[in-house]
């Protein structure tokens, strides 16, 4: 392996994760939505009606201000609703739930092993995220000063490309000014990870869930990228 100069890493689930435990239940959520009638509808029907809303949001390639991120998730929370009628959400809910999602840093939460593991890093080599996501990310990297240590933030939606599309590894590697095979890419998603590689970028598969990890570890035996359970192995592994 060439002398490594950068590190390239995922968002969601790579350093953190909503505070709720689903991307699309926000921090405020239960303010606008019965909690018990909410919990009385099948899982499968909830998860069915957060996919069909989800599938309009990834329709939505280029989307490049927070208000623009707002005016498609009122629509994508309408479209929850009509999912799920017995909700009743009025206009005002789905606005306010939308409002919530986009304008609220606190959102998401950066996993323990985080901070201390790129503090490590930003001494030693250049820092890059590289997330499928929307301008509200930003605001919560600057929420938690994670922006000081990034070099380079690309966010899909402003590019109206995501991962594995070359581009978007590109864009990060031309933003910290080095070679593909002088860099590597940390993502909870082998196909993206597998992306990293087509472009020349060394891959490392994060699985926190140790179920999985193990899965995968076994899995990734003599394939060309690594598999790790947690951030502080990847020091190790530099």
């Amino acid at each position: 392996m060439k002398e490594i100069k950068a590190i390239l890493f995922d968002s969601g689930r790579v350093l953190n994760g909503p505070v709720t435990g689903n991307w699309f239940i926000t921090p405020n959520f239960w303010k606008y939505v019965d909690k018990n009638v909410f919990e009385a509808i099948s899982k499968n029907r909830v998860s069915s009606a957060f996919a069909t809303a989800d599938r309009y949001m990834v329709s939505q390639k280029l989307i490049t201000t927070k208000e623009e991120e707002y005016k498609h998730f009122i629509k994508f929370y309408e479209i929850f609703s009509l999912e799920l009628p017995e909700l009743k959400l009025d206009d005002i809910a789905i606005k306010n739930i939308a409002k919530d999602l986009v304008f609220n840093s606190k959102k998401y939460i950066f996993y323990d092993d985080v901070f201390d593991v790129i503090n490590n890093l930003k001494s030693k080599y250049k820092l890059a995220v590289v997330s499928d996501a929307w301008p509200s990310l930003l605001d919560v990297f600057e929420e938690n000063n994670m922006t000081l240590y990034f070099d380079s933030i690309v966010i899909s939606s402003f590019l109206g490309t995501s991962k594995p599309n070359r581009k978007m590894y590109c864009t990060a590697l031309e933003e910290l000014g080095v070679k593909p095979e002088e860099a590597i890419f940390i993502d909870d998603s082998l196909k993206n990870c597998m992306g990293a590689i087509e472009v020349g970028i060394n891959a490392v598969l994060l699985c926190r869930n140790k179920k999985s990890f193990l899965k995968e570890k076994f899995r990734g035996l003599g394939k060309e990228y690594k598999v790790i359970n947690n951030l502080k192995q990847l020091l190790k592994m530099l």
